[in-house]
């Protein structure tokens, strides 16, 4: 495995563990500051709105896990495709669970660094949550 790889994998494993730790700050310093994603359902945004949707979860807790499928680095540009399966909770006890594929582009700054530049989320509400 290429170092390359090497980090962009321990790039993912960061985001999860953030996401968990509720860790705002740490998830966007790993995306750049033109992000932009696509949701079903929804028109594509980019960081400011994932801020504001990171924020308005509160005291929510997420448990999450990502299985790489795929993934290949071309020069300065990477994608991968990823499964992934989450779980948020609220305080209340009341759980959401969602899962699916995501197909994510990255950029590798001047500064040496991967961050996320396009992710195509296909996750989906799950009958069944805990």
């Amino acid at each position: 495995m290429s170092d390359d790889e090497q980090a962009i994998r321990e790039l993912v494993e960061t985001w999860m563990g953030a996401t968990k730790a509720g860790d705002a700050e740490t998830v966007l310093g790993l995306m750049s500051d033109d992000v932009v994603f696509m949701v079903p359902g929804a028109e594509p945004f980019g960081k400011e709105a994932f801020a504001a949707a990171l924020k308005g979860m509160g005291m929510m807790t997420i448990e999450g896990r990502s299985d790489i499928h795929e993934l290949a680095v071309l020069g300065d540009i990477a994608y991968l495709r990823n499964q992934i399966e989450m779980t948020a909770t609220a305080p209340d006890g009341k759980a959401t669970r969602r899962s699916g594929w995501t197909l994510t582009i990255l950029r590798k700054g001047p500064d040496g660094r991967w961050r996320l530049s396009r992710d195509a989320n296909l996750l989906t509400t799950q009958s069944g949550a805990p």
